[in-house]
């Protein structure tokens, strides 16, 4: 048996006899994941609902929206919190990471009665540039002024400390930006509307596909020794400017 040099170590080169031996103990590894992801959902499923009391009201393109409008016509509304903060110049690389992957499937959510929709803190005309700049399409709304992002994890109040714990991921723990990502479902049922579901942190993994390219690719993430796990990540219009981590 010889060896291969990679940027991830070395690696066994062997025959087609042998490696297919291989890749059939780690497919028995793969079928058990994907067992349980199914019990996973199962499970989501299951879970209680919570009625939706507080009146919430963004603010968009069109104007000024509640949280019913934001369903666009369909029963379900899955919103991404994206962190775009009040002030900040641009949104995050890691959100804008993940929502490079929106527009395309909308049309497969809809057929589903499903709406996506983002919101962040930023005030609207402070997320329209950006929204342009990165050429997104899906429906964009600002949450300011309201206690939405406060209620749903992902913000932290003004008077939070960069090192104070704060309730992240149905934890208490230290996040060092006042803006954390997120995913929420919700239910329309006539006149009344429910919080399903609240995902976060490495639970957003599954929404970015690149990423599961990347990891059946010969070297995967190459994240060890980073800064932070997604430091590489860039805008998609800033990975010319000779900033990416090959490690």
């Amino acid at each position: 048996m010889t060896t291969a040099a990679g940027k991830s170590g070395q690696h066994p080169v062997v025959g087609a006899a042998e490696w297919l031996v291989a890749r059939k103990e780690l497919l028995k590894k793969e079928r058990e994941l994907t067992y349980l992801r199914d019990e996973i959902s199962r499970l989501r499923l299951e879970l209680p609902w919570e009625r939706i009391e507080k009146k919430y009201v963004f603010e968009g393109p069109k104007g000024k929206q509640a949280l019913a409008d934001l369903f666009d016509g369909r029963s379900q509304l899955m919103i991404y919190h994206f962190m775009l903060g009040p002030g900040w110049k641009e949104g995050c690389p890691s959100c804008s990471y993940l929502a490079d992957h929106f527009d395309g499937m909308r049309v497969h959510l809809a057929a589903r009665d499903i709406h996506l929709a983002v919101i962040s803190r930023a005030p609207w005309p402070e997320i329209e540039p950006f929204q342009k700049r990165m050429e997104w399409k899906f429906p964009w709304v600002s949450s300011n002024g309201t206690d939405f992002n406060f209620d749903y994890q992902v913000s932290a109040t003004p008077a939070t400390k960069a090192d104070e714990k704060v309730f992240y991921n149905y934890e208490m723990q230290v996040f060092p930006a006042e803006e954390r990502p997120g995913l929420s479902a919700f239910y329309k049922d006539g006149g009344e509307i429910f919080h399903t579901y609240s995902t976060y942190a490495r639970g957003l993994d599954i929404l970015v596909g690149a990423y599961n390219f990347i990891d059946m690719s010969p070297l995967g993430r190459r994240e060890q020794g980073l800064k932070h796990t997604m430091s590489w990540v860039r805008h998609h219009d800033k990975y010319g400017e000779g900033l990416v981590n090959l490690g």
